[in-house]
Order: C-alpha cells, then sequence, then structure tokens
C-alpha cells in the first residue's frame, strides 16, 4: 500500500478551496459568519471577562459547526451523489487524501480564524489568553472532533438538501452546552448531563484556558497558566473522549456511494 501523497493532497485540497469559493453561501459560512459573534464583545460591560467567553465560546461553536461541520457533510454528500468520489477512488487518490482534502479548507478557515479572534478580542478591551497551549488545543481538537462527526452524519444522509435535517442532532446537541453558564441557577442533575456535551467541555475549556474563570459561576480571573490545567482535566476528557467516538463511529459508517 502505497503512502499518502502530500501532493495530490494539496491539489485536491486546492481544487475543493476553488468550489467552496464559488459558492458564496458556503464562502460566507467559511469566512463571515464565524466573526460575528464577535460584535458581542463591543456590548455589554466591555473588557469583563464573562462578555468576552460568551462572545469567544459562540464564536467558536460556530466555527465547529459552519466551516467544518456543516461544509463538509454537504460537500461530502454532494460528491458522493454525483458519484465524483466513486471515479476518484479507480484512480490514484486514496481514500485517506480525498477525506483530507474535503476537510482541509474549512479546517484551515477555522484555525485561522481562531487565531484572529486573540487579536480581535485584545482591540476590544479583553484580556489576552491565560493558557494559550489549551485554547490552541482546543481549536485543533474541536476541529478533528466536528469533522469526523461530518462524515459520520454523512453515512445517514440522502442527499445534501437532507444535510439541513440530519446536521440537526449535532447542532443542537454543541449548542445546548452553552446553557451550563449562561444559567447559573440550573438544576444540578440537568448541568451535570449537560456537562458532558462537546459544547459544555469547549465553554469550559474557554473560560479557564482564555479567562481563568475557575467554575460556571465564576466572574473574574483567578487562575494563572500552571493553574488552569488543572480546572481543565475534566472538559479536556469530555472533549476527547467525544472527538474518539466521533471518528470510530465515522470509521466504521463510511459509505462512498449514494444511499439505494
Amino acid at each position: 500500500m502505497s503512502a499518502l501523497s502530500l501532493h495530490r493532497i494539496l491539489g485536491l485540497t486546492r481544487w475543493n478551496a476553488v468550489l467552496l469559493s464559488r459558492n458564496r453561501l458556503a464562502f460566507a459560512y467559511a469566512g463571515v459568519l464565524p466573526l460575528l459573534p464577535l460584535a458581542l464583545l463591543l456590548t455589554g460591560e466591555r473588557g469583563t471577562p464573562t462578555v468576552g467567553a460568551g462572545a469567544i465560546v459562540t464564536m467558536l461553536l460556530v466555527i465547529s459547526l459552519f466551516p467544518v461541520y456543516y461544509n463538509v457533510l454537504a460537500q461530502f454528500v454532494s460528491r458522493r451523489d454525483e458519484l465524483v468520489l466513486k471515479r476518484m477512488r479507480t484512480g490514484e487518490a486514496r481514500d485517506a487524501e480525498l477525506l483530507l482534502s474535503i476537510a482541509l479548507p474549512g479546517a484551515v478557515s477555522a484555525l485561522v480564524l481562531s487565531a484572529l479572534a486573540v487579536p480581535i478580542a485584545a482591540a476590544a478591551g479583553q484580556p489576552l489568553p491565560v493558557n494559550p497551549l489549551l485554547y490552541a488545543a482546543l481549536a485543533c481538537a474541536a476541529v478533528v472532533m466536528f469533522t469526523a462527526f461530518a462524515y459520520w452524519t454523512a453515512a445517514w444522509t440522502r442527499n445534501a438538501e437532507a444535510a439541513q435535517l440530519t446536521s440537526m442532532p449535532i447542532i443542537l446537541i454543541a449548542s445546548l452546552g452553552q446553557l451550563t453558564s449562561s444559567i447559573p441557577d440550573m438544576p444540578d442533575r440537568v448541568r451535570d448531563v449537560l456537562s458532558l456535551t462537546p459544547g459544555a467541555a469547549i465553554s469550559d475549556l474557554v473560560r479557564v484556558g482564555w479567562f481563568g474563570l475557575d467554575g460556571t459561576g465564576a466572574k473574574e480571573t483567578t487562575l494563572s497558566f500552571t493553574e488552569s490545567w488543572g480546572p481543565a482535566a475534566g472538559p479536556l476528557l469530555v472533549v476527547a473522549a467525544w472527538t474518539a467516538l466521533a471518528v470510530v463511529l465515522a470509521r466504521r459508517s463510511m459509505r462512498w456511494e449514494p444511499r439505494t
């Protein structure tokens, strides 16, 4: 079995990026929509950690769900139904190269926007990340997790139009997690369940890793770089578990031909 070809991956990625740029709606999802949540930094009490945490968490979720998750899902299903993937698999391109090339445009967009959020937030009066390594790890893990979820969802999505419906469970699971930090008086049992969702883990890691907030009700920075690793352990395990589950599900259910 031949090794992966970087040349083929980059060539296919460039082709997918060109196709993405020609779709104005998809291009807006990838480059414009994710930055809109940062407008929240200009509202309320500017410079406060709670306002900043809400804006950054929302931005990361939008980045994960649109340039990454929905874009990969729609592109893979469209090319599968048009038999493009089936034809390409009969040539030199390997399966992993096809999957990487579809995912890379959205992944690069997500990581660039995640990095741009740092100077944009600083310009709006927010502090720099307390633990930049934790924030960078979160951005990368979110890309991998939602890419895998996209390929898993594609297995039971009949066509590109149906993706608007089949994507809703993942979008809902990711979005519900924000409630853990936005509703302080939530019952403990409900909070414990929601804390195990990807969205809650992302919210907790942003609050700890960027703003040094210790606990869902914290409003002031109390954690340093070293101290932030302890509270981040639980959310990191949740993200790792969901990422592993998504990868396993995607590998077991991958379909390269249209559903009959």
